[in-house]
């Protein structure tokens, strides 16, 4: 089926979320015909719905955590040690630093996502488990695979029902503004990798490389939707998040698809960062392509750790700064600290101790 027949069916049956969030993109059909298709909304200039502003703290910054890979078990109690131990770790940091929000990286609900908006799993496996009142604070949440196993769409409908569970689409974005609402601090892009790449099946995600997306048509229209927002981005940091690595030393490795074709767009707009969960790590890598520098940060170990080197002769030479994988049994995240001047990336134990920082510049 023809890639616009395709979105004329999603709005015909209200099927919004499935559909970019953008006004105006080309569309190539049979290597020959380029067609003008204006979708929904065009990405705002002023503040949105979604939007947050600067939580000064006595040292000029906001603060945010990032996790990954969280989601429990699908059986009693629904949720593992290392979950808990980093929730009691983030709400604890979340109320001496006094943090803004959290970036939720996927994998929200093992091992087969929720089946409804009704599901328990919400309550048992996030509500109950980071309760903490620091973190009663927006979750901005995306798609992982084993989220993909379940029902994404009721993932996004909790968002009507939690005050704090932000999932408004598959791909989205949001901003950090000023503030005096006038210029922005950060742009955020949140991405579904599978959509974009495929593993939505275990028979899948455990290719290396993927076998590629299931819907390839629709797979290249949010291709477009990424570089429109990367084009449109004026924020002085762009941070991008998806749930499969560009780059990744461990189980699952790099994401071929996503080193052929984000990787280009990430050096050539020059984001700040990528961030990702899928293996159960925490790593940091960076590499260098046509003069600019690009960070990636793999955090994914809040559920559960795993020490795994398989795939260290894959990444780039050099890349990799920093690798823990921990014990079972322990977990850790992400923690920025961000201001006009710069963005600090911490990554955190669940005993609260940091394990490792480094610091990024304003690209803009």
């Amino acid at each position: 089926m023809e890639i616009l027949q395709i979105l004329r069916n999603h709005i015909i049956n209200n099927q919004f979320s499935l559909i970019p969030n953008i006004a105006i993109f080309s569309i190539i059909l049979d290597n020959t015909e380029k067609q003008l298709l204006t979708v929904l909304k065009s990405q705002n200039n002023s503040p949105g719905p979604n939007d947050l502003f600067v939580n000064k703290n006595d040292d000029g910054n906001t603060r945010f955590f990032i996790i990954g890979d969280w989601g429990g078990i699908p059986f009693i109690p629904y949720k593992t040690p290392s979950e808990v131990a980093v929730a009691n770790a983030m709400g604890k940091l979340g109320k001496k630093l006094n943090t803004s929000f959290q970036l939720a990286l996927g994998d929200n609900f093992y091992y087969d996502g929720v089946q409804s908006v009704t599901d328990p799993r919400f309550q048992h496996t996030f509500e109950d488990v980071f309760s903490a009142s620091s973190l009663q604070t927006p979750w901005y949440v995306l798609a992982g695979n084993h989220d993909h196993r379940g029902n994404v769409s009721a993932q996004i409908e909790y968002g009507k029902i939690s005050k704090r569970w932000t999932f408004p689409d598959y791909f989205y974005t949001f901003s950090l503004w000023q503030s005096d609402k006038q210029k922005k601090l950060v742009d955020f892009v949140m991405l579904d990798t599978v959509i974009l790449c495929g593993g939505g099946d275990l028979l899948d995600w455990e290719n290396t490389p993927l076998k590629g997306p299931q819907n390839k048509y629709l797979a290249e229209v949010y291709w477009q939707w990424v570089e429109e927002q990367f084009r449109q981005s004026t924020a002085p940091y762009l941070i991008v998040s998806g749930h499969f690595p560009v780059y990744s030393v461990a189980e699952h490795g790099p994401t071929k698809c996503l080193v052929d074709r984000l990787r280009p767009l990430l050096h050539q707009y020059r984001a700040t960062a990528y961030l990702c969960g899928h293996d159960h790590n925490l790593q940091h890598l960076a590499d260098d392509l046509d003069g600019t520098h690009m960070n990636y940060f793999v955090v994914g170990a809040a559920d559960i750790a795993e020490n795994n080197h398989n795939h260290a002769s894959d990444v780039p030479p050099d890349s990799l700064k920093y690798y823990w994988g921990g014990e079972i049994l322990l977990g850790g995240f992400g923690l920025v600290e961000v201001n006009n001047t710069q963005m600090t990336f911490s990554f955190i134990e669940h005993t609260e101790k940091t394990l490792y920082q480094t610091i990024m510049k304003p690209r803009l």
